[in-house]
């Protein structure tokens, strides 16, 4: 018969041992195996007995400090679906030996993220497989955190990798990967890399990725599809002495396709390292149809040679972003069409810009189509010099419109227009007040047939207001506005 008394009594039994045990019929605790977590011994062996008896289940590390000299390598196909668990964050693992801490292999190798693609052996044993709660350092010149080869729905949460070449090395193929609320911090290589890599649906987010000193997400060749990178703190990825980085840098120069991505609400910032970009594209040459459809929108930038470097792209929106020091400039774009940098702000408060401070930036766009740069506010920018310099310099370029912006406070020219065609500029301020430096609020050379300078408000440079010696332009109902 049904008791009601011995029934909630079980019930509150059940829950109180849940309380006081938890995880205790599913967790495998690598102490049990012979694993010390002391900081001196080799706990390698023991931790790879735990793996194998984990099976289904998930390896849990009690607090401690565990040494390991090899590799922790998990073939899911033979081990089944695994979570592995620092115990609340409070374990270390660190890594004496060349190569990631944990390899987590699977066997996705040919399928896509297509239900009917996936092969029963990724459902019954290869699914998601779960790091979280973890610390892994490296104590080696190529010691690495964690690889991912093959696998299908990982998911990395709450990890902190540090003192390591690369934190997060995505290798061959994988598909719908998260990584969240991690911490990637000094790494002598690349942060998160996707090192030509086939992935389709891949989101990092809400972390940090700082002090990666060949990059913090880098992208080399492959082909990504549905990359988004979105609410985390990216910053001071470079080496000042050292090689070419960037904070984000998707690189298809040697070949591959990166397309259908989304940079979003970030703060992305840096110190001037030489060449150095906050964000980089760089395509394939001779073609730039292999990296775009890119959103970059309501992020915070700054601080690095360039901004954003476009070079050999396609099909980019730079929406609603605040910049800051372009040390360089704060967007370059080459050789590269369909465009979009709207509605921006690039500042100049003088509380970043002190007399140590040279830091111009500035909008370049050379040998690209299709490019608009409307509704955005340009302040006190101006790289180059007096005759081939200023606030936005548009060369060698076609179809092209400046439209509704504001420019003031100009370096040596507010817009300069270098044999270009199809340009239109208006509906702009520039500088309406008038700066000693600036030589004019527009200037035009060479063949810049068809384009059109039409009802702006224009500030008196040394030079004049509008000054062409450029072929091919209507200029119609400006104002010329003097300096006060």
């Amino acid at each position: 018969m049904y008791n009601k008394s011995d029934f909630s009594a079980r019930f509150l039994f059940l829950l109180l041992m849940s309380m006081v045990f938890p995880m205790a019929t599913l967790a495998t605790d690598v102490k049990d195996f012979g694993a010390k977590g002391d900081g001196q011994t080799d706990d390698t062996d023991a931790i790879r007995k735990a793996i194998q008896h984990a099976a289904d289940g998930l390896l849990e590390f009690p607090k401690g400090t565990y040494r390991i000299t090899e590799t922790l390598a998990i073939e899911l196909a033979d081990i089944g679906t695994l979570g592995i668990s620092g115990k609340g964050g409070s374990a270390r693992i660190v890594m004496e030996g060349a190569g990631p801490a944990l390899r987590i292999v699977g066997s996705h190798d040919k399928g896509s993220a297509l239900p009917a693609s996936v092969k029963p052996v990724t459902w019954e044993k290869e699914r998601m497989p779960l790091v979280t709660g973890l610390e892994i350092v490296g104590a080696h010149a190529e010691a690495d955190g964690i690889a991912l080869i093959n696998t299908f729905m990982p998911v990395l949460s709450g990890v902190l990798i540090r003192d390591v070449r690369y934190g997060i090395h995505l290798l061959s193929r994988n598909r719908n990967v998260l990584i969240d609320a991690c911490h990637i911090y000094h790494a002598r290589g690349v942060g998160i890399y996707l090192d030509d890599v086939n992935i389709h649906q891949m989101i990092v987010s809400d972390s940090h990725i700082s002090y990666c000193q060949q990059g913090g997400i880098k992208v080399r060749g492959g082909e990504i599809r549905n990359f988004q990178i979105t609410g985390n703190d990216i910053e001071y990825n470079c080496d000042p002495e050292g090689e070419v980085s960037a904070d984000i840098w998707v690189d298809c120069s040697q070949g591959g396709s990166v397309r259908e991505g989304t940079i979003v609400g970030n703060t992305i910032q840096a110190i001037h390292s030489p060449d150095g970009a906050n964000i980089r594209f760089t395509g394939v040459p001779g073609n730039a149809d292999k990296i775009g459809l890119w959103s970059i929108s309501d992020n915070h930038i700054g601080n690095q040679a360039v901004n954003i470097h476009l070079d050999h792209c396609r099909g980019i929106t730079v929406t609603g972003n605040t910049f800051m020091r372009g040390y360089d400039r704060h967007v370059k774009i080459v050789d590269s069409k369909n465009i979009l940098i709207n509605s921006n702000l690039f500042d100049h408060n003088d509380d970043y810009y002190t007399s140590q401070v040279d830091a111009p930036g500035g909008i370049s766009i050379d040998r690209a189509n299709h490019v608009t740069l409307n509704d955005n506010i340009i302040d006190g920018a101006g790289y180059g010099n007096e005759t081939e310099g200023g606030a936005v310099v548009i060369a060698n370029s076609q179809m092209v419109t400046v439209r509704g912006s504001h420019i003031y406070n100009a370096r040596y020219n507010g817009v300069r227009i270098a044999h270009s065609t199809y340009v239109q500029v208006t509906d702009c301020l520039i500088d309406g007040k008038a700066d000693p430096e600036m030589a004019a609020g527009i200037v035009l050379n060479g063949d810049c047939a068809y384009t059109v300078i039409r009802q702006n408000q224009v500030g008196k440079g040394k030079d004049g207001a509008i000054v062409n010696h450029a072929q091919g332009v209507v200029i119609e109902h400006n104002q010329v506005v003097s300096g006060d």
